[in-house]
């Protein structure tokens, strides 16, 4: 039994489908048996017993059934994969590479490994010695040598066999050390023969279950002819141990792509698995490149790591065929197994063809896929909480089999880039709480947008669902047939052809509310190769808990620039009239009418208001500006013409601009004082094609939709802005 594991969970295969469409599931339970697994409608994710609670439609008669259970394996860490090459004609043979250890720790971090079902040698680091082994028909060798690792150096490292001397060497020497020494030992190996053919594995060792990841970075991983006793010159390339190469994997070719590329006369290409780092600087960068794409050479390394999951590779459980007349929402699979239960969230999207409701919302599973598993940030125990409220059960920081999000570091110390969506994400279930919120229910993300579900659903508006990965592979077309869009409330992570969508959409004419903060910020990319997976790169300044690595700002998966959108050269504000300005711990504040709100173009978003003080209650923070906030800016490309129709009152003294709006300290990006920042703006505009937008600037604007139901202010005010914007259209908006 594996508590390290959920009693049962999964994922499904894809996060959205249309009418039509098959979705199917994956699912381990961890002690075997049955369970039942049925379809429901998600209507509400929040836990909180003061607010609309946790509420599901049955929708057993669309999809019910009892499944034999299995446990699934998880395997973490990245490795590289390849046929081995025949080494029977070669009585000597060395397996070499150029390696950046990451840390040092007691256990086994393999960098090479060749096995063909009877011999096998592994080339590992243990503490501070470097180990060569030999294993053959159960007889092993071992030989050790000092591996004394210097900050932020690379080593060439070699594993020499030679059978008709009977002896192995192992050795080490830094690069670019001036009068550095190669660190050396010998043993013999009077008897075993060399593995042959079989499978080379590169940062793991076990092709069947690999194991013994190697935390660092890897070069030029060679396999050469004869042995070697020293290593005169260890930045030697591939190209410069031709005479001697049998196989070699050239990194710095197809960086985009998820196989390496073999050299020598016995080349074989080889498979990247569980996610590795690409586009890393390598032994040969000296900053004179910051683009990989323009001199892949300085390029060549491959950065492992032994805590990532990429896609789990459980074989389908079952699959729901999604009906034609299945409306678009929020649905789950519901796993129920003796030991415990489960959700798989989903959407289901209107039919391609239509009928289309009159507004849509587009849920930001880019966002939910970068905070996947989340721990870093939020260390507070809700333990108590998640009881008392029957809230979701398992928290992500207990189950690190899972995988980790953006927010969160490799054991090396560098920063998570890469996001599966293939893997059980629990942050991404109906009930989880994030975080231990004094005065609200702590729910985030999947679950906060729900609060906005749940309104529309009480106030009876009719309103599609697609996802920004959606966007992203459809375009604008996707939102064309909608009179008006509406956001979650953070939308953080776009790649450029999701935005473009949003963007494309305002200068057809649309209408678009976004109903969150801190949206629009970081950039994205995705591969067609890859389509499960999002990576960031946290380029160039921004509020951020790691950043990437000098010369490494460009994305692997498709060459573009990383970091923010507004060092893009897109700023929030361009978009939607306000941008990230300031944050805090999860603590908000409220609202204020200006007097530009009370002019006949926009006072209509508040009939029926009668309060001057707007959302200084809710279920997120206890008030609607908060978190993390947004601010109107011209000078970050606010249209003059929008009107700050609200704004927040003075926010909490935990709060701080932003790290990209500072300079240095007290003096600003735009000249205004840092205090000024400190602010949640609330934005009306009409853009120029006769659309309108309405923006909130705010993370815990929905949380206060609710009062006493879906009553009080802010829900009038969004009621107002969706009845205007989804029934007009042009012009009219």
């Amino acid at each position: 039994m594996n508590f390290d594991e959920a009693p049962i969970t999964g994922y499904v295969d894809r996060f959205s489908r249309r009418p039509g469409e098959v979705m199917a599931a994956h699912v381990s339970v961890r002690d075997g048996g049955q369970y039942k697994a049925r379809l429901v409608r998600v209507l509400s994710a929040d836990a909180n017993p003061d607010g609309p609670g946790m509420r599901f439609e049955d929708l057993s008669d669309h999809f019910a059934g009892v499944f034999a259970g299995c446990r699934r394996p998880i395997s973490r860490g990245s490795y590289a994969d390849a046929p081995g090459p025949s080494l029977e004609a070669f009585p000597a043979v060395t397996w070499t590479a150029l390696v950046h250890v990451g840390h040092l720790a007691e256990r086994r971090q393999v960098i090479l490994s060749h096995e063909d079902g009877r011999a096998a040698i592994s080339l590992y680091i243990a503490g501070e010695e470097l180990t060569g082994e030999i294993s053959d028909t159960g007889t092993s060798r071992a030989c050790e040598t000092v591996f004394d690792r210097r900050l932020n150096t690379w080593y060439r490292v070699w594993l020499s066999c030679d059978t008709q001397a009977g002896e192995m060497r192992v050795g080490c020497r830094p690069v670019g050390q001036w009068g550095a020494k190669s660190h050396t030992a010998y043993t013999s190996i009077a008897g075993c023969r060399l593995p042959s053919g079989g499978r080379f594995l590169i940062a793991a060792a076990n092709r069947i279950a690999p194991t013994d990841h190697f935390d660092g970075k890897i070069e030029d991983p060679a396999i050469l002819s004869g042995s070697c006793s020293s290593w005169p010159e260890p930045e030697l390339a591939l190209p410069s141990l031709s005479d001697r190469l049998i196989a070699g994997w050239d990194f710095s070719e197809n960086i985009k792509g998820q196989s390496i590329i073999g050299t020598g006369p016995q080349r074989s290409d080889g498979v990247l698995r569980n996610l590795p780092s690409r586009a890393v600087t390598g032994v040969r960068w000296n900053g004179e490149c910051m683009h990989w794409g323009e001199c892949p050479a300085h390029y060549g390394a491959i950065h492992f790591h032994s805590d990532i999951v990429g896609d789990c590779g459980w074989p389908v459980s079952f699959e729901f065929p999604i009906p034609k007349d299945l409306c678009s929402g929020a649905y789950a699979f519901r796993l129920e197994c003796e030991g415990g239960e489960d959700w798989l969230p989903f959407y289901v999207l209107p039919p391609a063809e239509g009928p289309h409701a009159r507004m849509v919302f587009v849920a930001p599973t880019f966002t939910y896929q970068a905070y996947a598993n989340a721990i870093a940030g939020y260390i507070q125990d809700f333990k108590e909480r998640v009881r008392a409220w029957n809230a979701y059960p398992y928290d992500a920081r207990d189950y690190p089999v899972y995988g980790r999000s953006l927010y969160d570091l490799h054991p090396d110390g560098s920063g998570v880039s890469l996001s599966s969506r293939l893997r059980p994400i629990l942050s991404m279930r109906p009930g989880a709480i994030t975080v231990l919120d004094a005065k609200g229910s702590g729910v985030r993300h999947y679950s906060s947008d729900l609060h906005l579900l749940a309104w529309l659903e009480s106030q009876g508006f009719a309103c599609d669902i697609v996802t920004d990965e959606d966007l992203h592979e459809e375009g604008v077309s996707i939102l064309e047939p909608y009179a008006l869009v509406l956001t979650g409330t953070h939308p953080e992570y776009q790649t450029a052809q999701s935005l473009n969508a949003f963007r494309d959409y305002l200068q057809r004419g649309g209408n678009l509310a976004y109903l969150g903060g801190n949206g629009f910020y970081w950039r994205v990319a995705k591969s067609p190769e890859c389509p499960d997976v999002i990576e960031l790169r946290r380029a160039e300044g921004g509020t951020r808990i790691w950043a990437s690595k000098t010369g490494e700002y460009y994305h692997a998966l498709d060459g573009t620039y990383g970091g923010l959108w507004r060092h893009n050269g897109r700023t929030p504000q361009s978009l939607v009239g306000v941008g990230f300005s300031a944050q805090g711990p999860f603590e908000a504040t409220h609202y204020t009418r200006t007097e530009a709100s009370r002019s006949e173009t926009v006072s209509w978003i508040f009939d029926g208001v009668t309060d001057e003080v707007i959302g200084d209650y809710g279920l997120s923070a206890g008030g609607a500006a908060g978190y993390e906030v947004d601010r109107a800016d011209v000078c970050l490309g606010t249209p003059p013409e929008a009107v700050i129709i609200a704004t927040s009152a003075r926010m909490p003294a935990s709060f701080y601009p932003t790290m990209e709006e500072m300079l240095i300290k007290g003096l600003t990006f735009t000249g205004a004082s840092p205090e000024s920042l400190l602010r949640s703006d609330m934005v009306y505009y009409r853009t120029p094609a006769g659309g309108a937008v309405f923006s909130v600037g705010s993370i815990t604007f929905c949380g206060s939709l609710w009062k006493d139901g879906f009553c009080g202010p802010v829900s009038r005010i969004l009621e107002n802005i969706v009845r205007r914007f989804s029934t007009s259209t042009g012009n009219d908006g």
